[in-house]
């Protein structure tokens, strides 16, 4: 990390990867201002941890509500249940409002770089700035795979080489209380991770009765709304068949869920769109790694670009593939992973 030009912003969540992160810019003498966005009424207590850490580095922390803004997040999140679909509230916030309004304010108030505590890695190349995969298990890159390229430039994450147990040893160093905090795999604005019960508040239209079906049609059972299945899912489906039975099927407009065995969530290929991209886009087929949710692994595939869609080709069949999803595309670089880009799984294709 340069610290040449040095004034940044860093985004401190309350958690230990940001205050982790923003501790880790002082060290390397930049000037940091800390940046906490207030998304809902259940973001106060990450409020507070964000102003201890704060304290404890010394540094000012700017709390902007964003409330408002973040009603376009929750606006998608319940629309893509209305479309059986299955939606990434994170990618999206990371899109329109993280890398976005945040950025914004930061350089209105003249920082010329934005930190986050992602694990992910920003590197220069003949090409301009790229977005490489952490070789760390807590691997985030995913998840900025919607991000606008020209911020790129701008970014440091300090994380991008640490574990998350070196992480937690480097917070216990700075004295920061995030470092004993539970890792949280909730999704910010929905207390207590009952995504259903916010749903069901949110969008009452969704509580509705339909069929579960084969996909031959038989009607196995009922359901009590389609916002509560996912493609893959084994669990809670009240339906009893002799072996293991997955939904493999939402339809929105018939309001029935399909289920089937594991063969039948098993895809050749899917089509995404739009494309969001963080290299030139190649102007033929391309040989990739992709990634079909966030805690993928990734498989090899070819990926056609079809103007505004792609086409992604797997090596061999891929499983869940779900409409909703992102769809993350690497290329390999010097034997990492670059993040070229990301678009929004529509369906899949035997």
């Amino acid at each position: 990390m340069n610290a040449s030009k040095k004034k940044v912003f860093a985004a401190i969540s309350g958690g230990v990867d940001s205050s982790t992160a923003a501790a880790i810019l002082l060290e390397h003498g930049y000037e940091v201002t800390g940046i906490f966005m207030l998304t809902c009424d259940a973001s106060r207590l990450a409020e507070t941890n964000a102003a201890q850490a704060a304290k404890t580095l010394g540094i000012k922390l700017h709390v902007l509500d964003m409330r408002g803004e973040f009603q376009k997040v929750l606006d998608y999140f319940c629309g893509e249940y209305r479309q059986g679909r299955t939606p990434n509230p994170c990618v999206v916030c990371n899109r329109l409002i993280k890398f976005e309004k945040l950025w914004k304010f930061a350089k209105e108030n003249g920082a010329q770089y934005f930190s986050t505590g992602h694990y992910v890695r920003v590197r220069q190349t003949a090409d301009g700035f790229g977005l490489y995969e952490s070789p760390s298990e807590k691997d985030q890159s995913y998840a900025l795979a919607m991000i606008d390229r020209k911020i790129l430039p701008h970014l440091i994450f300090p994380m991008g080489d640490y574990t998350k147990d070196q992480t937690r040893q480097l917070s216990r160093q700075f004295g920061l209380i995030t470092a004993e905090h539970k890792e949280s795999q909730e999704i910010c604005f929905i207390p207590d991770d009952d995504y259903i019960a916010l749903l069901e508040k949110t969008a009452p239209e969704l509580v509705r009765d339909g069929d579960i079906i084969d996909s031959s049609g038989n009607v196995l059972g009922t359901h009590h709304g389609i916002h509560r299945y996912t493609i893959g899912q084994r669990r809670g489906l009240r339906v009893a068949m002799g072996r293991p039975y997955y939904v493999v099927r939402i339809d929105a407009e018939s309001n029935k869920v399909t289920l089937g065995p594991k063969e039948e969530l098993m895809h050749k290929k899917l089509f995404a769109n739009p494309v969001n991209w963080l290299t030139d886009p190649p102007d033929s087929p391309f040989r990739a790694k992709v990634k079909i949710r966030y805690n993928d692994k990734g498989s090899p595939a070819t990926v056609h670009i079809h103007s505004e869609q792609i086409e992604i080709e797997f090596d061999t069949q891929a499983s869940a593939v779900t409409p909703g999803q992102l769809s993350a595309v690497y290329i390999e670089d010097n034997s990492d992973w670059r993040l070229a880009g990301g678009a929004w799984i529509e369906r899949w294709s035997d």
